[in-house]
């Protein structure tokens, strides 16, 4: 994990544990194409050399296709879902014609006829592909969610992918149905999410769940500005390890960037404890509201 998923995840277990929850770690490895079991292993391991377990059993979402299943057929049951045939490159053209809106699914598929469903299905299966499943969404309908660092959060719902054309699922999907399963009702995650939650809590109602309170980080960038990435170099935490960062000094400057002022004045000291000592000294005296509005830049 770089530094930013690093500090997105000591914000979440600060944000959990402040407000009496228990803290939660789910392995996203729904995306078969770019997913695998060491990536999953080294991410565990980045947050408990951290001090940072789930309370718990790990959740992994390539484990439970029977639950994203149920779920899809309530939709489908519901009148919600229905096949969509487009490339990516036929939505790019909608999109860009002269009243597209970027982001959003111009409805091509939508509301097809029955032969014209059939025709593009038997076309779609000559290539060896399968279509996609889609979200019939209200048109024209905004859903407002809180956020407790952004304010109010408005977006237009949209006909977003449920199962994608290559049978994987859907993140939109898969997130929400895992969050209803698991009782989650505090999300805590990076600020470049945001615009997901909207629709995400309005399935959420749709499935019979309750939307969960949000709280969008901001994000870490790197000296040019831009959201830091692993293409950057040393900024994952072996590679800061490799570097001559301990542990410790790696929680401690991601506590710094959450707003814990403590990090910076009480260092030396800190620097000789076991990371979920650290932890819990920064339980005790920081708040939400210590956490900066603006991103953070980092450079080792």
């Amino acid at each position: 994990m770089h530094f930013g998923n690093l500090r997105t995840a000591v914000a979440a277990y600060l944000f959990a544990k402040s407000s009496g929850r228990e803290f939660l770690v789910r392995i996203e490895d729904i995306d078969t194409g770019r997913s695998r079991p060491s990536f999953a292993a080294q991410s565990l391991a980045d947050l408990a050399a951290l001090g940072i377990v789930s309370d718990r059993r790990v959740v992994y979402q390539s484990q439970r296709h029977q639950l994203y299943q149920v779920a899809l057929e309530q939709l489908v049951q519901k009148g919600l879902v229905y096949e969509c045939y487009c490339s990516r490159a036929d939505i790019a053209a909608a999109a860009s014609a002269p009243h597209g809106k970027p982001g959003i699914y111009p409805g091509i598929c939508r509301d097809l006829s029955d032969s014209e469903r059939e025709a593009k299905r038997t076309a779609l299966a000559a290539q060896g592909r399968q279509p996609a499943l889609r979200l019939r969404a209200p048109q024209g309908v905004e859903y407002t969610v809180k956020d407790s660092l952004l304010g109010p959060l408005t977006g237009l719902l949209h006909d977003f992918v449920l199962r994608r054309t290559d049978g994987d699922w859907a993140y939109q999907l898969v997130v929400v149905v895992d969050d209803i399963n698991q009782g989650v009702d505090q999300i805590v995650r990076g600020a470049d999410l945001a615009s997901s939650a909207p629709v995400q809590a309005w399935l959420t109602e749709i499935l019979g769940g309750y939307p969960a309170a949000y709280a969008h980080v901001p994000l870490v960038m790197n000296a040019q500005g831009q959201r830091l990435a692993k293409r950057d170099k040393s900024v994952t935490r072996p590679e800061l390890n490799a570097l001559g960062w301990s542990d410790q000094k790696i929680l401690l400057k991601v506590l710094e960037t959450l707003g814990w002022s403590a990090a910076k004045t009480d260092a030396t000291a800190l620097l000789t404890l076991p990371t979920e000592e650290i932890l819990n000294h920064a339980l005790a005296s920081w708040s939400p509201e210590n956490l900066p509005a603006e991103p953070v830049i980092f450079h080792p």
